[in-house]
């Protein structure tokens, strides 16, 4: 059977390679891994020159971004909300969810939260291109909660695919962050 091993990098515009790639380093801690440029695109021949940075977001995963000199001024879908396009990444447990938060905020970044989603909780902010980045630690019953959650999915797909309504059955995944 034909399957996926992992993600190889995830890649976004960027309005300026070598201050993402400082800010990535400072706000994130991340390693700067490589950098590729040409003026032509190797995909497609079409003549673009472009500077593309790669990031270790760590365990094997990289973050690569491109600055494309030569194209309009990046943008965003003015069809979908703020909220919605984002990159994840885990961090180990809430200390460091805290500490992240801290970090960035004595940085000048405005964070929101500590979100509470049930299997774990987030921090969201905005890198200097403008992208949603969550940080994202475990909760102490996330075993538990994915246990219930898989037991549900299809039933949960099933009922979206019919009404486009919020199914009920994960309801229990936010009763704590809206009780507040």
């Amino acid at each position: 059977m034909l399957k996926i091993d992992r993600i190889h990098h995830v890649a976004y515009r960027c309005r300026d390679a070598k201050e993402t790639v400082l800010w990535y380093q400072k706000m994130l801690n991340m390693d700067f891994v490589l950098a590729i440029a040409e003026d032509l695109v190797p995909s497609t021949k079409a003549p673009d020159p472009y500077m593309h940075v790669f990031l270790d977001a760590g365990n094997g995963n990289v973050l690569a971004f491109f600055e494309l000199p030569t194209q309009p001024p990046m943008g965003r879908d003015p069809n979908t909300p703020d909220w919605v396009q984002h990159i994840a990444f885990k961090v180990q447990d809430r200390e460091t969810l805290l500490g992240f938060r801290a970090q960035l905020e004595s940085n000048g970044v405005e964070v929101l939260g500590v979100t509470d989603h049930g299997a774990f909780h987030s921090i969201y902010f905005f890198d200097p291109n403008g992208h949603r980045v969550e940080l994202a630690c475990p909760d102490p019953e996330e075993a538990e909660i994915h246990r219930k959650l898989d037991a549900v999915k299809w039933e949960m797909l099933e009922e979206w695919s019919q009404t486009r309504r919020a199914p009920r059955h994960a309801a229990f995944l936010h009763e704590r962050e809206f009780d507040q």
